[in-house]
């Protein structure tokens, strides 16, 4: 194997298929990443066998001889990283098993393993919808976040995936909160087709969607109980996640005693300075949400955070409020994280009262509602 690459393209194809290594495999050669040289291109590839999931990416080469290996994941980034921004020339001693690497007046020899010992990378599933880069990006970005973190309920680690008629809906719940997210898509669905994604996965799939990635090519499952994503030059796929998601429709409040228009911005900065003193509290923070106290003047929204110990504080908002005044609890955090992937100039929040869940989205859009429980006063 004799090639030759540019460095930045190199240290980005490393930054993509690295974040699939495996921080404690149960192979050695799964802590590294696969180099493979073919025609002109080299693909640069890792794989999770624990997560199910494999990133791979190709770059455009000079390759005077075919060839692949596979070299420890860390050591090679880090080397790689630190290079001058020129031509970086790969050379492999198949005898050795090692890799030597020149750019400019620097000479580094890394030792691999063969990548016969590597697994086979997934191909594509049994059939394509193509989604627009920045839509499916979107959604993936106002749905992941509200998933589990703790595999306690491992299906809840997943987003929900559904595709029926021409809509394509994602939604990810942690017993807490819930994120739902709806699109149109060209391909129709004559049969609802349900999917449970990582989350972990669809995560890596939203950072590697540039904006010049017109669209994603979503293979779907055949006879594996896998998915893949092509985004350009780079393939990621995963398995999924097996079990029945819950009926997340019925959580979603079908009324509301208050709704309350709100400018995202000023909220979500209220929000941040709120839990700076919430932290003591379990993130817990008071939203005191004021109908306007006559005619032509403002209702208004309090956000206040307090911690016995290091103080408190309040933001006063203006807010077009119709309805009942309402006070109550939320985690803070999570309202931080649902107003980070929005967007929109306003949002609208609308309550039942301090004891029923609590819902968020964007003024004058349908396509994406987030819910969330309550805080107890107690908490």
């Amino acid at each position: 194997m004799r090639v030759a690459v540019l460095q930045e393209n190199l240290a980005k194809a490393l930054s993509i298929a690295g974040r699939a290594v495996e921080n404690r495999p149960i192979q050695p050669v799964l802590s590294n990443i696969l180099l493979r040289a073919d025609d002109a291109r080299l693909q640069v590839a890792a794989i999770n066998m624990g997560l199910g999931l494999s990133i791979s990416t190709w770059i455009g080469a000079k390759v005077e001889t075919e060839g692949d290996i596979t070299l420890p994941a860390r050591t090679l980034t880090d080397l790689v990283n630190n290079l001058a921004n020129e031509r970086v020339d790969l050379t492999l001693d198949a005898n050795t098993q090692t890799m030597n690497i020149r750019c400019g007046t620097t000479v580094s020899n890394i030792k691999g393993i063969s990548a016969e010992e590597f697994p086979i990378l997934p191909e594509g599933g049994g059939g394509d919808v193509a989604i627009p880069g920045k839509v499916l990006r979107d959604m993936i970005n106002q749905t992941v976040f509200a998933a589990a973190k703790e595999d306690n309920r491992p299906i809840l680690t997943g987003v929900y995936t559904l595709f029926e008629g021409n809509t394509l809906t994602m939604a990810a719940a942690d017993g807490y909160r819930l994120a739902v997210r709806t699109a149109e898509i060209e391909r129709n669905f004559a049969e609802p087709l349900e999917l449970v994604i990582p989350a972990r996965a669809l995560a890596e799939v939203a950072r590697i969607i540039s904006d010049d990635d017109s669209e994603v090519l979503f293979s779907l499952p055949d006879d594996r109980n896998m998915v893949m994503f092509n985004i350009g030059n780079t393939d990621v796929s995963t398995n999924l996640l097996e079990g029945k998601f819950p009926d997340f429709a019925a959580i979603i409040p079908k009324n509301y005693s208050t709704a309350t228009v709100m400018y995202t911005t000023d909220l979500l900065r209220a929000c941040k300075r709120a839990e700076i003193f919430a932290r003591d509290s379990s993130d817990s923070a008071k939203l005191f949400v004021q109908p306007a106290s006559g005619p032509g003047e403002p209702g208004a929204v309090r956000i206040v955070g307090q911690s016995a110990e290091r103080g408190d504080n309040e933001g006063l908002l203006d807010a077009s409020v119709e309805g009942e005044g309402v006070d109550i609890s939320f985690n803070i955090k999570y309202l931080i994280e649902v107003l980070n992937v929005i967007p929109d100039e306003r949002v609208v929040f609308e309550s039942s009262g301090a004891t029923n869940p609590g819902v968020i989205r964007p003024e004058n859009r349908d396509d994406f509602i987030h819910v969330i429980m309550p805080m107890s006063t107690g908490r």
